[in-house]
């Protein structure tokens, strides 16, 4: 059993949802990234994992280019050794152009991420046998000028019933690889956990976001992640 029909399964469901104003544009890469999706997926996400990390949902230069979660094109290609075609969203932002392996511009959050992982272990696949990355959402919104749209911002309605199918989705994930912890990367993806680590019985709770726009991961993130991860009793 491996984690591609549930991705498959959550591409579909995702897929068949709208989402009112001042959404204008979805971008769903488990769709139009689905080769280099599938090979993460395929190379590290075999077995069980002691502790899953939660993303909130993909960044514009990270997961929306390269299909894997924090997924900076550099990371992605030279430390995971993952480089597959992508194709384009059906609906594309001309401000905001999928260009896959070919994206010149870097995502700071997965920077950040990948590059703690690849100074902390010897290689990505010794850091895949206890962990695994996942992204709470697939998709990534924008508004008619391109800006950015988190899912805790979108209408009640549309937040309902897309949590709905990422709540089922992640709960498929924790039953396939059986982990101890459900860590959120930030405290919304920590807060979408909290129901199914106490169904499951898993430790929870938020480290540090890598995102630039938090002026704490600015300072030393790798340290304040480090921090919340043995809070939560992570040897580290």
């Amino acid at each position: 059993m491996s984690l591609t029909p549930i991705s498959k399964k959550l591409a579909k469901s995702v897929d068949a949802l709208s989402f009112e104003s001042p959404v204008a544009y979805t971008y769903n890469p488990l769709s139009y990234a689905w080769k280099p999706h599938q090979e993460y997926l395929d190379r590290f996400a075999q077995g069980k994992k002691k502790y899953i990390l939660i993303g909130m949902n993909p960044g514009p230069f990270g997961m929306a280019q390269t299909g894997v979660p924090f997924g900076d094109v550099r990371m992605v290609r030279d430390w995971m050794g993952i480089e597959k075609p992508v194709d384009t969203p059906p609906k594309e932002h001309p401000k905001r152009p999928v260009q896959g392996f070919s994206c010149p511009r870097k995502e700071v959050s997965g920077t950040r991420l990948w590059t703690w992982a690849s100074e902390s272990f010897d290689s990505a696949e010794q850091f895949f046998e206890e962990y695994f990355v996942w992204n709470y959402c697939p998709l990534s919104f924008m508004e008619e000028g391109g800006k950015n749209i988190t899912p805790d911002k979108l209408s009640k309605e549309s937040r309902d019933a897309l949590f709905e199918v990422c709540d089922n989705a992640l709960e498929e994930v924790v039953k396939e690889l059986q982990p101890s912890h459900l860590i959120g990367i930030g405290v919304f993806a920590a807060k979408r956990c909290k129901p199914l680590a106490q169904k499951y019985d898993l430790v929870n709770g938020p480290v540090l976001h890598p995102s630039p726009a938090s002026p704490a991961a600015n300072k030393d993130w790798a340290g304040g992640f480090e921090k919340g991860l043995k809070s939560l009793g992570v040897p580290v």
